[in-house]
């Protein structure tokens, strides 16, 4: 049973949306869309695991995917968690392309594509390092002892797993996409003692979902960007490019002649994704290009968002603010982003 869906990382809506406010010869462009394929491709093979975990019972396994615990020291993010009576399951997801080597003298994962070698961090390390941190919440948060298994799934259908004829034993703990289901039916048949009760296990998957804390990277901080650097203003949504005027109650593109009367909530998430999750009056007009105040007030009465303060101190909550063109399959007016790494 899926406790905890998947949902687009909003790493990655903060990255599409510095992306659409750099203007297009920012000398940093090249990098951020750079960084944003890797992200998507790692979502991307998070998503490809639904197959194989839907051959799993659902009244023995209850899944959470993308979860961020602190456990007492740390946050820890882990791509997938699979609960059971008998024990959990950590899964670390990894969508890379190519002829991978586990070196394990120097703990490095070594990927060979296109005649080019690159070094990525040891995915055994990082998900034993989950596991063990997955323990001490467990034991912070004063529940009993079950064995936590760690595995590396490989989704991408071009991965050539490969290691040291000494090193096989790699390969318990790291698998194929397909494998999942027979593998996860293995431990299963070593772990025959049941640790937890059905109560025990919805009692633990309410408290991880309590506990769950999504990371808020500061994205400009990240790039070391300005807000100075952003493009400010309401994006045509039929052009994308091209800034709409307000007039007559409504945004107007004098480009393409395409109007809207909520082009600018997309502006407003763009605000809350880069800057900042509130905003008062001077700010939306000098981020919408507005001039009026008693146009901007119209626009934030009419979203029935939650505000502090009073009069020229009053802000407005964005956090409630949905962009309806927030898409899961990435960016929509760059360049074609590859499914795998």
């Amino acid at each position: 049973m899926i406790v905890k869906p998947h949902s687009t990382p909003v790493y990655i809506h903060k990255l599409e949306a510095l992306l659409r406010r750099l203007p297009p010869d920012h000398h940093k462009r090249t990098h951020i869309k750079e960084v944003l394929a890797k992200r998507m491709a790692g979502y991307r093979g998070e998503l490809s695991i639904d197959y194989p975990l839907s051959f799993l019972a659902e009244e023995d396994y209850f899944i959470f995917h993308d979860i961020r615990l602190y456990d007492g020291t740390h946050y820890f993010q882990i791509d997938t968690l699979i609960l059971s009576k008998w024990f959990i399951l950590v899964l670390e997801v990894k969508n890379i392309a190519g002829k991978i080597f586990f070196d394990s003298h120097f703990h490095q994962l070594i990927r060979t594509l296109d005649e080019k070698e690159e070094a990525f961090p040891d995915p055994i390390l990082q998900v034993e390092r989950q596991c063990f941190q997955f323990n001490k919440w467990l034991q912070l948060n004063k529940f009993p002892f079950i064995p936590v298994e760690p595995l590396v799934i490989f989704t991408s259908p071009r991965a050539i797993l490969r290691t040291l004829p000494d090193n096989q034993h790699i390969f318990e703990i790291v698998i194929l996409n397909a494998k999942l289901p027979a593998q996860t039916e293995t431990l299963r048949k070593i772990h025959q003692k049941e640790m937890y009760t059905s109560k025990l296990i919805q009692k633990l998957s309410r408290r991880i979902v309590k506990e769950h804390c999504p990371a808020d990277v500061n994205i400009l901080q990240q790039f070391t960007i300005s807000q100075k650097e952003l493009v400010k203003g309401v994006f045509c949504p039929a052009c994308s490019a091209s800034l709409m005027q307000r007039g007559r109650g409504r945004w107007i593109c004098r480009k393409c002649s395409v109007f809207s009367k909520d082009a600018h909530i997309e502006s407003l998430d763009d605000y809350n994704l880069l800057i900042n999750q509130s905003i008062t009056n001077k700010e939306l007009r000098n981020f919408l290009n507005l001039s009026s105040i008693h146009i901007a007030s119209k626009l934030l009465k009419s979203l029935n968002l939650p505000v502090t303060g009073e009069t020229r101190k009053r802000s407005y909550n964005l956090k409630s603010i949905k962009k309806s063109t927030r898409q899961q399959s990435g960016c929509k007016n760059e360049n074609k982003i590859e499914n795998e790494l």
